[in-house]
């Protein structure tokens, strides 16, 4: 009896997602916990894998398809040494993994048959199911690929690496593009079928090349979003600028100790955090979010810090951030961002947030006008901090300033009331010891 291949819960609150790559084709033999389909969220990454050794039937869905929770992708045969549990309506087993940037091309349909070198060379060393999907189809050797994750563990980047690294060594750098359509349950093709407009084809003229990619549904959603906010909200940004000469000197000084203490540096970020919480407690609204008619002020402080990832933005949140100390900021934050970096968030870790912290300055940035997160009324952006002339005490001195933004939605927070909070942002970061004696 067939093993149905159904999409599985996807988390609080999400309802869909967009069928991705295709590790397997039909006909594939296929082994328990392959990676057999991606699912794209909002999010988030669902790779959704096989519940038993079998061959893998009729395939249902399609690359590009939307899919509700408990639909049909697609049915498998379990081998003679399925497990029992493996039956009519079984979920396949779930993992869960950021999706690799736009920067990693997606490659095309694989090989009638997936080679048994990647398998081999995967129990040499620990990796992804992804990682051991994309390489059984490009037939390499999982033992011959470096690992850039914790433990040397093989992500699905270093694989599509190598696979570049070895198509610029033979002197074919075009990319591939997006997987063909499965094929009909009919016997497989021997070589992959190739769609007319996959690979980046010259124009008339023969030198302009074009390539098209599928948008990804996380990087759709931040499109959608971000338009959202501009249309429904009346955003306004003010600026200002702080000196971060007492910053510098107090983490300096601490330094060695704190690490020591704590087994973590003190950086900037939990500074800003602590600074954000002062000065949103002095200005509510700050904190606050529209419903219908009705503002909804929050006390609670619940603080998203913008990581950014090969996908695009996410913004983990640290929830009562209020309550934790520097030490606790500094850990969470690392961890937060780390978890984005190599796709481990959450989608509890990236729901909810009362207030967002920005930080363009990573990247180089001067000046910009962060967007709202609706329906978040505040945002503050930070930026690279440059030694400036500025007059103190009526003498031209050297100092570390940064330039900082704060958006804000002018429905509810006032112009002077987002100006006095900005400049509280700076009292409190240019004598930060006041943060330290308020605990």
């Amino acid at each position: 009896m067939p093993v149905e291949i159904r999409v599985p819960p996807l988390g609080e609150s999400v309802v869909e997602a967009t069928v991705g790559r295709w590790s397997k084709q039909q006909g594939d033999a296929v082994k328990k916990d392959d990676v057999l389909v991606e699912l794209e969220t909002d999010k988030i990454t669902v790779e959704v894998a096989a519940p038993a050794d079998g061959t893998l039937g009729a395939i249902r869905k399609n690359e590009g398809d939307t899919v509700g929770v408990n639909e049909l992708l697609a049915e498998m045969e379990a081998g003679a040494a399925a497990p029992a549990a493996a039956e009519e309506g079984h979920v396949a087993s779930v993992r869960y993994e950021e999706k690799a940037g736009a920067a990693a091309p997606a490659e095309s349909a694989p090989a009638a048959t997936a080679t048994a070198t990647a398998e081999a060379g995967s129990a040499d060393a620990p990796t992804s199911p992804a990682a051991r999907a994309i390489a059984a189809e490009h037939g390499i050797d999982l033992a011959s690929v470096r690992g850039s994750g914790p433990n040397g563990r093989v992500t699905k980047e270093d694989v599509l690496k190598r696979i570049e690294d070895g198509r610029t060594a033979a002197g074919a750098p075009q990319r591939e593009s997006a997987p063909a359509q499965p094929a009909a349950p009919t016997a497989k093709p021997a070589t992959p079928a190739q769609p007319a407009a996959a690979t980046p084809a010259p124009s008339v003229n023969g030198d302009r090349p074009e390539e098209r990619q599928r948008m990804s549904r996380r990087r759709q959603t931040i499109a959608r979003r971000l338009l959202d906010a501009q249309h429904s909200t009346a955003s306004l940004t003010t600026f200002n600028e702080i000196d971060l000469q007492q910053v510098m000197e107090l983490r300096k000084r601490r330094q060695d100790e704190f690490v020591k203490k704590h087994g973590v540096k003190l950086g900037f970020m939990s500074f800003f955090t602590r600074a954000v919480i002062g000065a949103l407690k002095t200005f509510p609204r700050l904190n606050a979010e529209i419903q219908g008619d009705e503002i909804v002020l929050k006390h609670y402080y619940d603080i998203g810090i913008a990581v950014g990832a090969e996908e695009g933005l996410v913004v983990p949140v640290i929830r009562n951030a209020d309550r934790r100390s520097f030490a606790e900021l500094e850990k969470e934050i690392g961890e937060l961002g780390k978890k984005a970096r190599e796709g481990k968030l959450t989608l509890d870790e990236l729901q909810g947030g009362t207030f967002t912290i920005t930080n363009g300055g990573t990247f180089g940035s001067m000046l910009s006008t962060p967007i709202l997160n609706p329906p978040q009324v505040g945002i503050l952006g930070m930026h690279n901090i440059v030694e400036r002339p500025v007059v103190v005490n009526g003498e031209i001195t050297i100092r570390p300033i940064m330039f900082v933004a704060l958006t804000y939605d002018h429905r509810i927070v006032d112009g002077s009331e987002a100006v006095r909070f900005l400049v509280t942002v700076k009292q409190l970061l240019e004598d930060p010891i006041n943060m330290l004696i308020e605990g």
